[in-house]
């Protein structure tokens, strides 16, 4: 064996273990790095800042924001990270008022639920209390109130559960500014017109018309009621054919009187 070549390996010996050395030292590096990390995320979690700090609410009319975070079952105290969308989306739905909800994370720890409730589109009135009835035909008896409602009118006078139904589905069909319009719908079925009502308008017309043809009688009330004399209120008949009768006849001037031959 020739001398230089051993010199060389000899020379080569500690720069392998210094190699080495530096090597074990970077991978203790990082597993005490990984550690810590762990460790770090273990008191995040465990402590108050993972927690959700605000919930923000939107879309609700007639359910308050306390109430749908109430029903989310979301408090300060739960984790960010364990919030399920899904689930708080589920828990929202059954609500009987609630339609849609979406639930949304939003960091670092916010919570934003947007609901879409189904429409109020009349009140029952029975024993002194005002129960909403939701375009899906719910009657919400666990929401009544004493106060007389103004975003949608009062059904007075109804016990026949069919024709509430059917003139459910009648009323779903009208835009929000007509229902606005109107303050009670009485049922006043006669031997002509089985399904009669007659409804009383916020602008003090009354307007007598059947269930059965309802949307589409009442859905042109807003041109109708244009066409009158606002100083001259009266009925506005719209069972088969339309006409307007006023509640005073107008008075004949002089020079108008006629006599027959």
């Amino acid at each position: 064996m020739e001398k230089g070549k051993v010199v060389v390996l000899e020379d080569r010996v500690p720069k392998l273990k210094e190699r080495r050395r530096q090597k074990a030292n970077r991978r203790l590096i990082a597993y005490l790095f990984f550690f810590f990390l762990f460790i770090l995320c273990v008191l995040y979690f465990q402590s108050p800042l993972s927690a959700v700090r605000h919930v923000e609410v939107s879309g609700n009319r007639h359910l308050s924001a306390e109430r749908i975070i109430s029903l989310s079952g979301i408090t300060k105290r739960t984790s960010f990270w364990k919030v399920n969308e899904q689930n708080v989306e589920a828990k929202l739905t059954r609500h009987p008022e609630i339609k849609e909800a979406t639930v949304e994370k939003q960091l670092p720890n916010t919570i934003a639920i947007h609901v879409r409730e189904w429409r109020r589109i009349a009140y029952v009135y029975d024993r002194q209390t005002f129960f909403p009835l939701l375009e899906n035909g719910r009657l919400l008896k666990q929401e009544g109130t004493k106060t007389a409602p103004s975003d949608a009118p009062v059904l007075v006078g109804w016990k026949d559960g069919d024709a509430i139904a059917e003139m459910t589905g009648q009323l779903a069909e009208l835009p929000a500014a007509v229902l606005g319009a109107m303050s009670e719908i009485h049922y006043k079925p006669t031997r002509e017109y089985e399904d009669r009502v007659i409804v009383y308008m916020n602008d003090g017309y009354e307007v007598s018309a059947t269930i059965r043809q309802f949307a589409d009688k009442l859905s042109h009330y807003p041109a109708i009621a244009a066409a009158l004399d606002r100083n001259v209120k009266g009925v506005i008949h719209l069972e088969v054919g339309n006409y307007f009768v006023p509640y005073t006849p107008p008075k004949k001037e002089d020079g108008d009187e006629t006599t027959s031959p």
